[in-house]
């Protein structure tokens, strides 16, 4: 009776534990979820100020070179002025007393809209060297913000996900605690990514779109017709660039080629797509006959391929990147190779393991994830290989 009682009464301290626990993470959650609006309202704006300060540097600068070329205008207008006012002074016979005042008078008029200008260019140019400095200052706090509330989303992530499936899922795994953070960082790295492509691009165009349109009803109403038509011809050109932005940001989040065309297609038209943009010669070759994959894997396949590219770009300075594929009836084989720098492939590894950077770590754990294995080969000087085998499922 008693061991039942201690029993009874340890289930009931545990369960208020638990409650207390799960009140906790509650409030905590409430707290973040506030913080993280408040952030994103200061980093918006911040992100205005930043608009409002560059539009302004633009005309200080536009203001400061029409300043300075006034002032050189003015320097060889006061120069000529003097030589003839040295010259009528000089000549008492060829030149009456009315010429003389007048040279004076001009080369002193000409002196005083020198000094006037002088001054606006060096208060321009103070100006100038204000608002550069505000712009920098304005940029870091509008990075610290996305910092801070990308940092708040992976904790929020963490806290409201279901930690004890996460577990059961990464058990045979080592670090799976970090690796799950790692993978949440990613995610939301790529969040803010596609956020700051909307804000630059399509969203910055309709609101341009916004203003030409008020510009054009203005004409309108004014019936300048003849501007009316060239103003909808430059908002038809708008309408088509923005357009092209945002088929590019729908194509980077999932490229329709993929279900259309197949993989092959698609990759070879992201390795064209790579050299234009990254002016880094890339080459693309097959081999064996092609499978299409389940969609899920032909997706997967893509994103290793895309992760090696960009890995390159951004650390190993290459002039040359190759991507060969070879189909076997029940696997595929993908080497990646570039002449870039190269690496310390068990420094960089361990490195991976306690840095934010998801990179290496990323891909073996997506090639595991396909059962596949990855081999990396890479030296100081010498170039990066990525060897790639996946076994091929044709069940869809």
């Amino acid at each position: 009776m008693v061991g039942t009682q201690s029993r009874e009464g340890a289930e009931v301290i545990v369960d208020v534990r638990i409650n207390d626990i799960d009140s906790i993470i509650k409030n905590a959650i409430s707290v973040m979820e506030q913080s993280k609006y408040q952030i994103f309202e200061i980093a918006e704006s911040a992100r205005q100020e930043l608009l409002s300060l560059r539009q302004e540097l633009e005309r200080v600068k536009k203001e400061t070179s029409e300043t300075i070329d006034k002032v050189d205008e003015l320097e060889r207008e006061f120069r000529r002025a003097r030589m003839r006012l040295v010259e009528v002074s000089k000549d008492f016979i060829r030149y009456k007393e009315a010429d003389i005042k007048s040279a004076y008078e001009k080369a002193t008029r000409i002196q005083l809209d020198l000094l006037m200008y002088r001054e606006k260019e060096y208060y321009l140019k103070a100006r100038r060297d204000e608002l550069q400095q505000r712009i920098k200052s304005v940029e870091v706090s509008v990075e610290r913000a996305e910092t801070i509330s990308s940092q708040i989303n992976v904790v929020l992530e963490y806290l409201s996900g279901d930690l004890n499936q996460v577990t059961r899922i990464l058990e045979s795994a080592k670090n799976r605690q970090l690796i799950g953070l790692k993978i949440i960082l990613a995610q939301e790295e790529e969040r803010k990514r596609m956020a700051r492509e909307i804000h630059d691009g399509p969203a910055q165009s309709l609101a341009n779109l916004v203003l030409r349109t008020e510009i054009a009803e203005r004409m309108m109403m004014k019936q300048e017709f003849q501007l009316v038509q060239e103003e909808l011809m430059e908002l038809k050109s708008q309408v088509r660039s923005g357009l092209e932005e945002i088929r590019k940001i729908i194509f980077n989040l999932r490229p329709m080629a993929l279900d259309d065309l197949g993989l092959v297609p698609t990759l070879r038209k992201f390795v064209q797509d790579f050299e234009e943009k990254a002016k880094i010669r890339a080459v693309f070759e097959t081999s064996g006959r092609e499978l299409r994959m389940p969609s899920a894997m032909e997706a997967a396949v893509y994103r290793l391929v895309q992760e090696a590219f960009s890995n390159a770009l951004k650390h190993a300075s290459p002039t040359y990147v190759s991507l060969e594929m070879t189909f076997f009836p029940k696997r595929i084989l993908i080497v990646i190779q570039d002449n870039g720098v190269g690496f310390d492939v068990e420094q960089t590894m361990a490195r991976s393991k306690t840095s934010s950077h998801y990179g290496l770590i990323g891909m073996h754990e997506r090639v595991e994830l396909l059962n596949g294995k990855i081999d990396i080969e890479s030296a100081r000087g010498q170039g990066t290989k990525i060897t790639i085998s996946i076994p091929v499922s044709t069940d869809l």
